[in-house]
C-alpha cells in the first residue's frame, strides 16, 4: 500500500478501459506513486459490472485457491500468483474499506451486501480517483505505440498520441458489445506481435432443437442434475438451478455446462440430460411411484407432487400416461417410461446463443506471452494485461470478477514501478 520510491520520477501509466480490471490496475498504480490517466470510451466507467449478475453482482467465491485455480480448468495455473498477492479475503477487505459490505451466499457466493452491482462500480471509481488517477471518457484506444521493443503510447480513435511509459491493456472480451466490450484489446495486442486464441462464448445459454423448452419460457428448476452427452457418452454434470427460455435453456448449471458444450459441438449428437430428482436412485423413485400409485387420484393432478407444475404436459407426453387416468390403474411399463422422463428428460442442443449474449468470452491473449507474476508481455515492454481480455475463463460462481480484480491489482502495482522487472 506504500507510495513510489522517494526521488524518483513518477512513472506514466495509461490503463485503457474502466471496467473492474483497469480500475483495480488504475487504482492500485496510482496507490503506488504512477502518474496515471484511464481511458475509457463510454461515458462512465464500469458499464458490464453495472449489469452484472442481473444487477447484484457476483464478485468472488470464498472457495479455497486449489478450488479456485480448478474452476478455470487447466488455465488456472496462471493464476496462482496473481490470488496469493490479492486473494479473495484480500478483495473483501478493499471492498469494506471502501464502504462495499459482502455477504456469503449458497456455493460459496459473495455479492455486495446491499444487492447492488452500481454500489460497487461507483466505490471502485471513488477510490481510483481518490488515489490519483485521472479519467479520460468517451475516448476510445486505437492502436498501440511501441520503440525498441517498449511501448511509448496509444494512439485514440481522434489520432491523438497519448505517451505513456507503461500500458494496461483491460479492454474486457467480446460479450455484451453494447458496454463496450468490442475486442479492441485483441486487435491491440494481435498488431504488435501477440498471440490471441480465437474467441468464442462462455458460459453462454444453449438453443435446442425441440419446441418444448421454449413452450415453458420462464420455467425454473431447482435442485436438478444436468448432464452433457455427447453421441450418448457422458461429459460433465452440474447440480443446481436452469432455466427454460424463449430460445432453450438458460440458468446457472447450464452456463457452467456450456463451457464443455462448446467444443463438442460439430462432433457429433450433443444433447442434455435433466434428471428432476438426483436424491433418489431408480430403485427408490420405483417405490415411491409403488407407493404412491396405490390411489385413484388421477395422474394429472399427482404430477405438481413429483415436480414444477408446468412440467406436467411433458411428462405425460414422454410417459404416455393418459392425464385422466387413475394412479391404480397405471401399468409397470407406464411407470418404468415416467421415471424414464423425470431422470433422463433429453433435450438435444443446436448451437449457443451468440458470443454477444455470452456473460464472459474463452480465448483471448495467450497465457505463454504474459509474465504471471506480473501481467506483464514477454514481447513488448512496459506492456500489461488484465482482466478477461486474457485467455482464461471459469464457470460459474463469481471466479471470473475475482481474476479480473486480481489480475488488474499485480498488473497496476507492477505497471507503477520506475524499472521494468525482469
Amino acid at each position: 500500500m506504500s507510495g513510489g520510491l522517494p526521488g524518483a520520477s513518477k512513472v506514466r501509466v495509461l490503463v485503457v478501459g474502466a471496467g473492474p480490471a483497469g480500475l483495480m490496475a488504475a487504482g492500485r498504480a496510482a496507490q503506488c506513486g504512477a502518474l496515471v490517466t484511464v481511458l475509457e470510451r463510454n461515458p462512465k466507467t464500469a458499464v458490464k459490472l453495472r449489469i452484472t449478475g442481473k444487477g447484484r453482482c457476483n464478485l468472488t467465491n470464498d472457495a479455497p485457491l486449489e478450488s479456485f485455480i480448478e474452476a478455470f480448468g487447466p488455465n488456472g495455473v496462471f493464476l496462482y500468483g496473481a490470488l496469493s498477492r490479492f486473494s479473495p479475503a484480500d478483495l473483501r477487505e478493499f471492498l469494506a474499506k471502501v464502504g462495499v459490505a459482502t455477504v456469503v451466499e449458497r456455493g460459496g457466493r459473495v455479492f455486495p451486501a446491499s444487492g447492488s452491482a452500481v454500489d460497487v462500480a461507483e466505490a471502485l471509481e471513488r477510490w481510483t480517483l481518490k488515489q490519483g488517477a485521472q479519467f479520460i471518457k468517451r475516448c476510445r484506444a486505437r492502436n498501440l505505440v511501441v520503440r525498441d521493443g517498449g511501448v511509448v503510447g496509444v494512439v485514440t480513435g481522434e489520432q491523438r498520441l497519448i505517451p505513456a511509459d507503461r500500458v494496461v491493456i483491460a479492454t474486457g472480451g467480446l460479450s455484451y458489445p453494447q458496454t463496450g466490450s468490442t475486442g479492441d484489446g485483441y486487435k491491440m495486442a494481435r498488431d504488435v506481435g501477440h498471440t490471441v486464441i480465437p474467441c468464442r462464448p462462455s458460459l453462454v445459454p444453449l438453443e435446442t432443437a425441440e419446441d418444448w423448452p421454449k413452450q415453458l419460457q420462464g420455467v425454473s428448476l431447482r435442485n436438478v442434475m444436468a448432464t452433457v452427452l455427447l453421441d450418448e457418452k457422458p461429459q460433465a454434470s452440474e447440480f443446481g438451478e436452469m432455466l427454460f427460455t424463449h430460445f432453450g435453456i438458460s440458468g446457472p448449471i447450464i452456463l457452467t455446462l456450456s463451457r464443455c458444450v462448446v467444443p463438442l459441438l460439430g462432433q457429433g449428437r450433443v444433447e442434455i440430460s435433466i434428471n428432476l430428482k438426483p436424491a433418489l436412485s431408480e430403485e427408490k423413485l420405483d417405490a415411491r411411484l409403488v407407493r404412491d400409485f396405490r390411489s385413484k387420484k388421477h395422474f394429472k393432478n399427482y404430477l405438481p407432487e413429483l415436480t414444477v407444475r408446468a412440467l406436467g404436459p411433458i411428462l405425460i407426453q414422454k410417459s404416455g400416461i393418459p392425464e385422466h387416468q387413475p394412479l391404480n390403474l397405471i401399468t409397470v411399463e407406464q411407470r418404468r417410461r415416467l421415471i424414464k422422463a423425470l431422470t433422463d428428460l433429453r433435450v438435444t442442443i443446436l448451437r449457443t446463443r451468440p458470443i454477444e449474449e455470452a456473460i464472459i468470452t474463452a480465448g483471448g491473449v495467450c497465457l505463454k506471452e504474459v509474465d504471471p507474476r506480473t501481467m506483464e508481455s514477454k514481447l513488448v515492454k512496459g506492456l500489461y494485461f488484465a482482466g478477461e481480455v486474457l485467455d482464461l475463463d471459469a464457470k460459474t460462481g463469481g471466479y471470473n470478477l475475482q481474476a479480473a480484480f486480481s489480475t488488474g491489482w499485480v498488473a497496476g502495482e507492477s505497471a507503477s514501478k520506475p524499472t521494468p522487472v525482469e
